[in-house]
């Protein structure tokens, strides 16, 4: 029970480490700053950190004594593929902090959140695993909650159509790294396949985005300081603590506490930022959570 109750909470932290993304994002863009340079800066820091940790880790482990067959029967992929599939965290990135330049970051959560419903698609047209009905009834019950919580029903909110558009190819680029991560590099240790995939995704950052502002920067800058902020809530921590406390707690109750990432998100931007969230935006947070949650519990109850 106690390891429960820690693994929880690692994966509880987790998810909120990645809600308070966007505020810090729109903290950096009022002190002036570019999409390039937050990008630019988040990827660096992520694959400095998660390089020199794999070099520790490396170093001061003992090797096994023997290999298990579950690590024989896991295929095997080169590790330049690991580095493409990074392409795909790269490009949300860029896509959802340009969302987030251009319209409120409690409504660019949500069109992140979209990725639900697209893997689901992708599960479907790509691998031919047919949707259950109540995959189904959560698509609908997501689209309709995501309908409320953009304001579409508040005549007094008007958003970017850019801004929109950019969150949505976030949410399909999330869901596509989805589906080719779980699939690819898994016989790599965790911290090696992370630092691998957060180079991909600095090489495509850096390729969109040449990294000429680090030479105009002064060390002291603001910039470093909040792209380490994000490099560590966004790239190192989560993954760390997902890691760590999922196998404590299974798939279904760790898909249930990570949906702490959408009210934290919110609610960042409700108090911190100071975006005007309605009622009508609050019910339809509530709705998507729920089609995330419900599910999740019916299939803990019957396993129980």
């Amino acid at each position: 029970m106690k390891q429960q109750f820690i693994g929880g909470w690692l994966v509880f932290l987790g998810a909120c480490s990645f809600g308070v993304l966007s505020s810090i994002v729109k903290t950096a863009y009022h002190a002036g700053y570019t999409l390039g340079e937050v990008t630019g800066v988040q990827c660096m820091f992520g694959m400095l950190i998660l390089w020199g940790l794999h070099v520790i880790f490396t170093t001061f482990r003992r090797p096994p004594n023997k290999v298990s067959n579950n690590d024989n029967n896991k295929p095997f992929t080169p590790r330049w593929k690991v580095v493409a599939t990074g392409i795909f965290p790269g490009l949300v990135g860029i896509c959802y902090y340009q969302c987030v330049q251009l319209i409120p970051a409690s409504i660019a959560i949500i069109l992140l959140m979209q990725y639900l419903w697209m893997s689901v698609m992708i599960d479907y047209v790509v691998f031919k695993n047919k949707p259950t009905s109540m995959q189904l009834l959560a698509v609908i019950v997501i689209i309709v909650g995501s309908c409320l919580a953009a304001g579409i029903t508040n005549q007094s909110i008007h958003l970017n159509l850019t801004g929109c558009l950019f969150g949505l190819l976030a949410a399909l680029m999330y869901s596509l790294f989805i589906s080719t991560s779980s699939n690819i590099g898994n016989h790599l240790p965790k911290l090696e396949k992370s630092a691998l995939m957060i180079t991909g995704a600095c090489i495509i950052t850096f390729l969109i985005f040449p990294p000429f502002f680090l030479f105009k920067l002064s060390f002291n800058d603001l910039i470093y300081q909040l792209g380490l902020l994000l490099a560590l809530l966004g790239t190192v921590l989560p993954p760390f603590l997902f890691a760590i406390g999922m196998p404590k707690i299974g798939i279904s109750l760790s898909a249930i506490l990570s949906t702490a990432e959408l009210p934290v998100a919110v609610t960042c931007s409700y108090w911190y930022l100071q975006e005007s969230v309605y009622f009508s935006q609050w019910l339809g947070v509530l709705m998507i959570l729920l089609a995330m949650v419900l599910p999740n519990l019916i299939h803990l109850r019957k396993k129980r």
